[in-house]
């Protein structure tokens, strides 16, 4: 039984998008729950836009998402170089080796030619494909447009008949060979194109499976004509669904960020963002929504992938997302947050090991209200900062009470003689004036979490008295109390 080996070949002409991810994952959950060997490798044909930058950017990318490589870059094996570029000697080869046995030719026609052609032949009312008029020239003929200056691409010649695809995920499908047209393998600088290159390193390399996009399933019949010339094994090949915006046309910029390291920057975890990606198409009994890792790689099957696109739901993720921040290791937490803390200038570059475990205990306090980690900037400035705003509504519907002043001033009062300023002691303090007062505890606990947060919503209000301590809770009472002095003189 051939080993499983399986591949993804990105194109370094830019970022890693979602639905790149999303073929990535799938291949390595697949190599990962058959024990097999996922590859890494980079297409970089398109040498005007291929750039190291984007080779980095996919790298990191696929580490951030902790989708480890078995080969590729920098980890190479017994298959390699993994970028195309340096593998042109070996696509040559095997150029030579189709032209030797007549089953390629070499093209001479212009691209002023071949669009004056296609034109023509859509003017026509038919299909514009090339003519194959190349393929008969004799051996003058060569000779007399090579020494015009004109260089040739090479195109495979597509024999007559029909080619079936067997399909892991769609079945079988058959295509007509000539729908397909003496297809170019080699452009007239010698550079591959995407067809050819493909099969020869899909061919050597090994692959077992190859697992992409369905936008791929008009290639396939043409990958499978080279391999059979070429005397190579057939893979097995499964064509995952697109994956399609809400408005249900193909996911792109409009609909949002779509690079993983937009996700990665906008506070989203890999975790999360693998368990949402694994959905996207598969299914494993149409109710489980939350998946470790672990589970992902022991329950994922091709046969489970739908035929069907997949609509990416930002919401989803955003709510798959506050649920893995509400699980995740709280010092792990701390470390992703405070950078979001910093560019706030909430927190400084270097804070000191006190200063540490205070920000610690404040993202425990508020990580339940959070969908983004990008969000703890927002959600807990008042922990940090004396200069945060009260909003109307706070001030209008709490603040402005009658009862208000007198008791939030005898509130403070208890607070400072506590000797335990613990959220056991300070809730027992407002629960026993709250009884005093005939009042429920709601009452008082309402203008106080605006005097001291600015805001309607927080964590436990307790959480929040001791976290600011005894000081500040003074501090920040006075302060509302102020507020609501002047507002009375400026009512009068």
């Amino acid at each position: 039984m051939q080993a499983i080996r399986v591949r993804f070949a990105p194109s370094p002409t830019g970022y890693l998008h979602i639905g790149g991810a999303r073929t990535a994952l799938f291949n390595w959950l697949f190599a990962r729950q058959t024990k097999g060997t996922f590859i890494l490798r980079i297409e970089d044909t398109d040498t005007a836009r291929s750039t190291e930058a984007s080779v980095q950017a996919i790298l990191d990318s696929m580490e951030w998402l902790g989708l480890d490589w078995d080969e590729g870059p920098g980890k190479e094996g017994g298959y390699g170089p993994y970028f195309q570029t340096q593998r042109f000697p070996t696509y040559r080869q095997y150029v030579e080796e189709l032209l030797a046995t007549d089953q390629a030719y070499p093209c001479y026609c212009t691209p002023e030619e071949l669009e004056a052609r296609r034109e023509a032949a859509t003017a026509a009312g038919l299909p514009p494909r090339y003519d194959g008029r190349c393929r008969h020239l004799t051996a003058e003929q060569r000779v007399a447009y090579a020494a015009a200056g004109r260089k040739p691409a090479i195109r495979f010649k597509v024999p007559e008949g029909s080619t079936v695809v067997d399909d892991l995920i769609r079945g079988k499908m058959e295509f007509n060979n000539s729908v397909l047209e003496d297809f170019v393998i080699m452009k007239s600088d010698g550079v591959p194109t995407y067809n050819f290159a493909v099969v020869i390193d899909d061919a050597l390399m090994e692959i077992s499976h190859v697992i992409r996009g369905d936008d791929h399933i008009s290639n396939t019949p043409r990958q499978i004509l080279l391999y059979q010339a070429l005397g190579f094994a057939l893979p097995e090949f499964a064509h995952i669904p697109m994956i399609l915006g809400p408005d249900h046309s193909r996911l792109s910029k409009r609909h949002g960020a779509t690079s993983v390291t937009q996700y990665r920057d906008e506070g989203y975890l890999p975790e999360a963002l693998v368990n949402y990606l694994a959905l996207l198409g598969w299914a494993y009994d149409g109710t489980q929504q939350l998946f470790s890792r672990d589970e992902l790689v022991e329950k994922f099957a091709l046969d489970k992938v739908s035929k069907n696109p997949a609509v990416f739901d930002q919401a989803k993720l955003t709510w798959m997302n506050g649920v893995y921040i509400k699980d995740a290791p709280l010092p792990r937490l701390t470390e992703l947050a405070l950078p979001y803390l910093q560019q706030a200038g909430l927190v400084g570059e270097k804070p000191a090991s006190t200063e540490m475990a205070y920000i610690e205990a404040v993202v425990e306090a508020v990580r339940d209200r959070i969908k983004l980690i990008s969000q703890v900037a927002e959600f807990a400035d008042y922990f940090f900062t004396d200069a945060y705003t009260v909003t109307e509504e706070g001030f209008n519907k709490y603040l402005s009470q009658d009862y208000v002043p007198a008791a939030l001033s005898e509130l403070a009062r208890r607070f400072a003689a506590l000797s335990d300023f613990s959220e056991p002691e300070t809730e027992r303090v407002l629960r026993a004036y709250s009884d005093e007062l005939g009042i429920k505890a709601a009452a008082l606990i309402h203008p106080l979490r605006v005097a001291l947060t600015g805001r309607t919503v927080s964590p436990s209000i307790f959480t929040v008295i001791v976290l600011l301590g005894r000081e500040k809770v003074g501090q920040r009472i006075g302060r509302a109390l102020q507020m609501l002095e002047n507002s009375a003189v400026a009512g009068k």
